[in-house]
C-alpha cells in the first residue's frame, strides 16, 4: 500500500510539473531591445550584428531569411485543463533599406506557423512564407502581417506600399496603403515602407472578441489612438497547439537590407513597451560615415595634407569607377566598342529616373551621347565568366550591320567588370506591350497594329533570308519590338540572337525565349531554326490582334491559352470575336480575320506546316492568297504543348501558370511583382 502511495505522488508530482509547464508556455512574455543569438533561431541570410541588429536580408538576390523566437507557444489546447483564449500581443521596430532609391525587396513578415520554419517556401514573391504550390493552402496554418513593397496583381496587391493580413495565402484578407494616424490633425498621414527610416508596428488580438488591431508609427511617435487595421478574426482554426512566431523575409531581382532592431511579445497581456533610446542603430551610410570620420579624426591643422589624400582618393575612385575589361582580341572592333565612361555620363550615372524598364536580362536607361548628342538606349546585364565571350561579342558586332528599317539598329557594346552593356537607338514611344497592357488611356488603331504587323515581319524576313548570314531572333514577343516617332514598329533586344551561315545546320543547345512563345520542337530537343521564330511571331500576331498576352492564367480556363482560345471561335464561326474590344468598331473584319488565320499557321504544331517568312509578308501585302485551310488542320492543344515542356507550370490538375516568364531566367518579371 505504502508502494502504491509513493506511486501516486509521483505521477501526481508529474501531472503538476507538466501542468506547470504548461501554464508557463501558454503566459510566454519577452522583450528584446536588442538581439543576442540564442534570443531567435535563424535560418537563411539571417544575421544578429554585433551591436545586436538584426538583419533579415542582405542585397543579396533571390534569398531568405527568417528569424523565429526559439521555442514554441501553446494555442488553442483541446485539454480542460490547459484551456485559454488565443490573445496576444506584441510591437516591434523595423527598417527597410532598399538597394535602389525607387524600386526594393519584397518586404517583411510576422507571422506564426505549426513548424519551426516554413516548408518549401521560395524567395522572391512569397516573402519566404510559402511557394507556389501551397500558397493558399487552408493546411499551412499559418496567419501573418505582411509590410508589402512590392506590387503583386497576381495577390490582388492594392500598391506597392502596403500592410496586410494573411492567413495562409499571401491574397491578403484586408490590406491598406501603410500609414499613422495624427491625432493632432485628425487624418491618416502617410508613411513610406522603404524610405530605410525605423518605423514602430503594433500588432494585438483578442480572441475572446476575435478582433484583430494593426497599429503603424513612425519611431518616437506615441502609439496613435486609432489603428491603421481593426477586423474581426477568429483564428482558433488557424492556430495550432503549437505555433512557433517570428519574421521571415526574402528577396528578388533588386533587394533590400530588412533589419529587426527590436521587438516585444507577451501571450497573456500587453507587451512590454521598448525602450526606444536602448534599440541599437542601423549600419551607417558610406557618406555619413566618411563625414563623421572626417569630423573626428582630420583636424583643420593638417589640411594641406587632407586635400592631397582627397585629390589621389578622388583620382583612383574614377580611375577605377570608368574601368573596363579590354583583351587585345578587341581591338579590331573599336569602332563598335563604347568607352563606359561615355555612357556613364551619357545616362547620368545610370540614375533611376533613367531607367527604362527592367527585367530578368538587366536593366535598360536611356541616354544622350555627350559629344554627337545622339539619343540612346543602354542595356546592361551581367556575365558569370569569359567562356565563349569572344564568339558572342563577334555575334554582336556583326549584328551591329544590320540595317533595315523595322530593325532597332545595335550600335555597339562595352565590357567592364562581369557585367556587359549593348547600345541601342532610342525610340521615343516605348515597347508595343505598353500601348498593348498598360491602363494609361494610350490605344493603337487597327490600321496602327496591322502597319506594325507588316513591319515586325519584314524585318523578319530581312534577318532569315536577306541578310549575308541566317539570323535568328529567339525572343520575338510584343515587350521587344519597339515604336519610333513615326509608331513604326521596330524588333529590337538582339541579347539572345545567334548568326548562321545560309545553308548550314540551325542549331542551338540552350533553350531562351519567353513561355507562350516558344514552338512545341524547341522545349523537347533545343533546337532552333527559322520555324521557331514564325511560331514566335505566330504567338505576337494572334496578341496584336486580341490585346492580350499568349497566356494569361488570371482568365476563364478556357481562355488561358490564346492559341486555343482563337481556335475554339474559329471552330465556332465566330473568330472575330476574339479581337481587342478596344479596337471597338474600328478594323477591317477582312485584315482582322487574316491576321487570326496567319498566326494559327504559324503557331501550327508541325514546323514544316509553318509558312516561311516571305509567304507571310506575301500574304499580309496582299501579294498571295492565304490558302483555304480549315480549323482542324490547324488543330493544336497549347495548353498540352506546355504542360509537356515546363511540368512545373502544372501542377496535379491546373494551377496558374507563370504570367509571361522568360525560360532562361526566373527573375525576368520580378521587379514587376512581388
Amino acid at each position: 500500500m505504502a508502494f502504491q502511495s509513493l506511486e501516486s505522488l509521483l505521477v501526481l508530482f508529474a501531472s503538476m510539473s507538466l501542468l506547470v509547464a504548461a501554464l508557463a508556455q501558454d503566459n510566454v512574455s519577452f522583450v528584446y531591445n536588442g538581439f543576442q543569438r540564442d534570443d531567435v533561431q535563424l535560418d537563411g541570410i539571417a544575421f544578429i550584428h554585433s551591436n545586436g541588429l538584426l538583419q533579415l536580408t542582405t542585397t543579396s538576390n533571390q534569398k531568405i531569411g527568417h528569424a523565429l523566437y526559439s521555442s514554441p507557444l501553446r494555442f488553442n489546447s483541446s485539454s480542460p485543463e490547459y484551456s485559454h483564449s488565443l490573445s496576444f500581443s506584441t510591437t516591434f521596430v523595423f527598417a527597410m533599406v532598399p538597394q535602389l532609391t525607387t524600386v526594393s525587396g519584397h518586404g517583411i513578415a510576422l507571422a506564426f506557423s505549426p513548424f519551426m520554419g516554413f516548408p518549401g517556401a521560395v524567395a522572391s514573391q512569397h516573402l519566404g512564407l510559402f511557394s507556389e504550390t501551397n500558397n493558399g493552402n487552408f493546411s499551412n496554418h499559418v496567419f501573418a502581417i505582411e509590410l508589402d513593397t512590392i506590387l503583386s496583381p497576381e495577390f490582388d496587391d492594392i500598391n506597392d506600399n502596403h500592410v496586410g493580413i494573411d492567413v495562409n495565402n499571401l491574397k491578403s484578407i484586408e490590406s491598406t496603403p501603410a500609414a499613422y494616424y495624427s491625432s493632432k490633425e485628425g487624418i491618416n498621414k502617410s508613411l513610406h515602407l522603404i524610405s530605410g527610416d525605423p518605423m514602430q508596428l503594433w500588432i494585438e488580438y483578442d480572441g475572446v472578441e476575435k478582433q484583430l488591431n494593426v497599429t503603424l508609427a513612425p519611431l518616437y511617435y506615441p502609439k496613435p489612438e486609432i489603428p491603421l487595421l481593426s477586423t474581426s478574426l477568429d483564428l482558433s482554426s488557424v492556430f495550432m497547439d503549437s505555433m512557433y512566431v517570428g519574421f521571415s523575409s526574402s528577396t528578388g531581382s533588386i533587394a533590400s537590407s530588412h533589419y529587426i532592431l527590436g521587438w516585444s511579445f507577451n501571450r497573456s497581456g500587453q507587451a512590454q513597451e521598448l525602450e526606444l533610446s536602448s534599440l541599437p542603430s542601423l549600419p551607417i551610410s558610406r557618406q555619413s560615415q566618411w563625414k563623421q570620420n572626417l569630423k573626428i579624426w582630420l583636424p583643420f591643422t593638417i589640411a594641406a595634407a587632407l586635400l592631397i589624400t582627397i585629390i589621389v582618393t578622388v583620382y583612383m575612385i574614377r580611375r577605377k569607377k570608368f574601368a573596363e575589361v579590354l583583351e587585345d582580341w578587341e581591338q579590331e572592333y573599336g569602332p563598335h566598342r563604347f568607352a563606359y565612361k561615355d555612357l556613364y555620363r551619357a545616362t547620368k550615372g545610370f540614375k533611376d529616373k533613367e531607367l527604362l524598364g527592367a527585367g530578368g536580362f538587366g536593366m535598360v536607361y536611356r541616354g544622350i551621347l555627350p559629344d554627337s548628342k545622339l539619343q540612346i538606349a543602354v542595356k546592361r546585364f551581367s556575365h558569370d565568366s569569359n567562356q565563349g565571350m569572344r564568339e558572342f561579342v563577334a555575334e554582336i558586332v556583326s549584328m551591329g550591320r544590320l540595317r533595315h528599317r523595322n530593325l532597332v539598329k545595335l550600335l555597339g557594346y562595352c565590357r567592364r567588370r562581369g557585367e556587359l552593356i549593348l547600345v541601342y537607338d532610342y525610340m521615343s514611344n516605348g515597347s508595343l506591350d505598353s500601348f498593348l497592357y498598360d491602363s494609361d488611356g494610350r490605344n493603337l488603331s487597327w490600321v496602327q497594329r496591322y502597319r506594325i504587323l507588316k513591319g515586325v515581319a519584314s524585318g523578319l524576313l530581312y534577318l532569315h533570308e536577306e541578310w549575308e548570314q541566317v539570323v535568328l531572333h529567339r525572343d520575338i514577343k510584343a515587350s521587344n519590338v519597339l515604336l519610333d516617332d513615326d509608331m513604326n514598329g521596330r524588333l529590337g533586344d538582339f541579347g539572345l540572337a545567334r548568326l548562321y551561315d545560309h545553308g548550314s545546320n540551325l542549331q542551338t543547345t540552350n533553350l531562351v525565349g519567353t513561355v507562350g512563345y516558344l514552338a512545341p520542337e524547341l522545349t523537347r530537343t533545343g533546337k532552333a531554326d527559322t520555324s521557331t521564330d514564325v511560331f514566335a511571331f505566330g504567338a505576337f500576331m494572334l496578341e496584336v490582334a486580341c490585346g492580350r498576352r499568349p497566356i494569361d492564367p488570371l482568365l476563364s480556363v478556357d481562355r488561358v491559352v490564346l492559341v486555343d482560345w482563337v481556335y475554339q471561335c474559329w471552330r465556332r464561326g465566330v473568330i472575330l470575336e476574339v479581337r481587342d474590344p478596344r479596337l471597338e468598331h474600328d478594323y477591317v473584319a477582312a485584315e482582322v480575320e487574316l491576321v487570326l488565320k496567319l498566326g494559327l499557321l504559324c503557331s501550327h504544331p508541325l514546323p514544316t506546316e509553318r509558312p516561311t517568312m516571305r509567304q507571310v509578308m506575301q500574304y499580309l501585302n496582299g501579294d498571295g492568297i492565304l490558302p483555304e485551310i480549315s480549323p482542324e488542320y490547324c488543330k493544336i492543344s497549347a495548353v498540352e504543348q506546355v504542360a509537356s515542356s515546363f511540368p512545373s507550370l502544372f501542377g496535379i490538375g491546373r494551377t496558374p501558370l507563370h504570367s509571361y516568364t522568360t525560360a532562361s531566367s526566373i527573375d525576368s518579371i520580378l521587379i514587376y511583382g512581388r
